[in-house]
């Protein structure tokens, strides 16, 4: 008898700390990932309809000339075509001059530098012609919307939000990770709970079986 009362204990002891821990890390990983996961869910739906939401694209095209000091700096020689920045002087002049990005790797070509810049939302570029120093730009945008959707995509976003999207993803695998266990732990008291999640599980298998080839 007695030992029966010392295990009924431990074992409840044991449940009620694996139960609160899983309560914390639930928690914590539904903070973290709330606000992306509603990012996502509300781009899932935009996506989903990409051709219905999103605007017009508008563009705005600019230009201006490299003074003569810049210009030498970009002048013809007998280098081969290569893909390299620009110098940091018109890299600046260009960002001030045209409003666009002069950072990043361009292509240069015996008489032209080329300069893509795409980014969410939008595509951009800036050329430069190595004999007049002209410059031209292009900047495009595609609206709000399209530039959460290619978040989402994690398109032109660089490394930082792609390692975001890494960490929220773990977020996101604990959050649903610990609420299936919590789920184990409280589905003797609840029967429905292993047929809405057989539910869950056969309806998208299901629909992409039928409708999807």
């Amino acid at each position: 008898m007695h030992g029966k009362t010392r295990t009924q204990p431990k074992k409840k002891s044991a449940k009620a700390f694996w139960l609160k821990q899983l309560h914390s890390w639930h928690w914590i990983s539904s903070a973290i990932s709330l606000i992306g996961l509603l990012l996502f869910a509300f781009t899932g739906i935009t996506l989903n309809h990409a051709a219905d939401v999103e605007g017009s694209p508008q563009t705005i095209e600019k230009a201006a000339t490299l003074p003569a000091a810049l210009l030498k700096q970009v002048a013809p020689d007998d280098a081969p075509d290569a893909k390299k920045p620009l110098p940091a002087p018109v890299a600046a002049f260009v960002e001030k001059a045209v409003g666009q990005r002069g950072a990043g790797d361009a292509e240069w070509s015996a008489d032209e530098i080329y300069l893509a810049l795409p980014r969410p939302g939008g595509d951009g570029w800036v050329s430069i012609d190595r004999n007049s120093g002209a410059v031209t730009s292009e900047a495009t945008s595609r609206g709000w919307i399209s530039y959460l959707n290619d978040l989402h995509k994690g398109r032109n976003t660089g490394s930082v939000w792609k390692w975001f999207i890494d960490i929220f993803s773990v977020a996101c695998f604990l959050f649903a990770l610990t609420g299936l266990l919590l789920l184990q732990l409280h589905s003797k008291k609840r029967p429905s709970t292993w047929p809405l999640v057989a539910i869950g599980l056969a309806l998208p298998a299901v629909l992409a079986i039928i409708f999807i080839h």
